[in-house]
This record gives structure tokens, C-alpha cells and sequence, in this order.
């Protein structure tokens, strides 16, 4: 039990690393963030690997180190929807685990591509809501006559859909060539 939950801490320290260095090779949009990465890979790959805790601490702590490596801050409250909570979020792609693991262990990868894709749409769609809350109550219109919910909504939108195109792209790909990496288990020596 204790070897477990040490695997799981050394995961979650590694993925949130990971996430910090992918979200750096990002492609900018806007001036003030925005960016289209690959920062949600690794927090949705520890919610499939450990579920709803792995993908909840991992994200948790990628947001928070984001606040660390140049946030755009402009208020403590935005600063905590932007960051840990839009991140955090994004673990919930959990719920879908065990669904997951079941279509990639039974050999059904068209199942587990829908339920893959099932899982990022509902991390991007929650990290989404969480940009597009941060952007309507604390930036307010961008443009001249164009309402703050429309502003958010084309701004956050503009980097959220290819964003969960591209990590429904890779994480179903990875995990349909390699399903044992959707597995916490340990390997045992021969």
C-alpha cells in the first residue's frame, strides 16, 4: 500500500512537471494568454491512470505552478478561476477511467476513442467555463459594443477547441498503441 501511494505522488509530481514544460512549447493567440498546448496531456492522462484524485492533484498543481511562471493576474478571485481551478478542473476527465481502462483491456479501441474524447471534452469543457467565467466578470468587453459574455465566449473558444481537438488527437493515439499506459499498475520483475 505504502509503494502505491508513493508511485502515485512521484506520478503527480512528474506529470505536473511535464504539464509546466509542454504548456511552454504553447502557440499564442492573444497578448495577454490564451494559448493553444498540450498542457492538459498530462493532467487527463493521470485522471485515466488514477481517476478522479489523480487528475484533480495533478491539475491542481499545474495551475498553481502556472501562477508561479508568469500568470496574467489581474485579481486574486480571477487569478484562482484562471489557474488552480481551471486546471483542476480538467481531472475531472476521471469520471471516464474506468470505462476507459474496461474498452482498452477488452480490445474495443473505437469504445475507448469515444470515451477518451468523451473525457478531455469534459476537462476542456469545465476548464472553458472556468476562462469564460474569469473573462466575463473580471475583463469585461475587449471591444467596443461587443458584450463581455460574447468577448469571453470567441476568446476563450478561439484556444479551447483546438486545444481539445489536439489532446483528444494525442491521447487517443497514445493510449490505443499503448493501452498499458492507462494503467497504474506496477510491473513485476520476472
Amino acid at each position: 500500500m505504502e509503494r502505491k501511494k508513493l508511485l502515485f505522488l512521484v506520478e503527480v509530481a512528474i506529470f505536473s512537471a511535464i504539464g509546466i514544460i509542454l504548456d511552454q512549447f504553447s502557440f499564442s493567440l492573444w497578448p495577454q494568454g490564451g494559448s493553444i498546448s498540450f498542457v492538459m496531456v498530462p493532467i487527463i492522462l493521470m485522471a485515466f491512470r488514477w481517476g478522479l484524485k489523480g487528475g484533480l492533484l495533478t491539475g491542481f498543481l499545474v495551475g498553481l505552478l502556472q501562477t508561479m511562471f508568469g500568470a496574467y493576474i489581474i485579481d486574486p478571485v480571477q487569478g484562482i478561476l484562471d489557474y488552480p481551478l481551471a486546471f483542476t478542473v480538467i481531472g475531472f476527465a476521471g469520471l471516464f477511467a474506468g470505462v476507459v481502462k474496461r474498452s482498452l483491456e477488452e480490445g474495443s479501441m473505437k469504445k475507448a476513442a469515444v470515451y477518451i474524447t468523451a473525457g478531455v471534452f469534459i476537462g476542456a469543457l469545465l476548464r472553458f467555463i472556468c476562462h469564460f467565467l474569469a473573462g466575463v466578470i473580471f475583463f469585461g468587453s475587449g471591444s467596443e459594443g461587443v458584450p463581455a459574455w460574447l468577448f469571453s465566449l470567441g476568446y476563450n473558444g478561439s484556444y479551447m477547441g483546438p486545444a481539445f481537438i489536439l489532446t483528444s488527437i494525442v491521447l487517443a493515439t497514445l493510449l490505443i498503441s499503448v493501452p498499458r499506459v492507462a494503467t497504474n499498475r506496477q510491473m513485476t520483475s520476472a
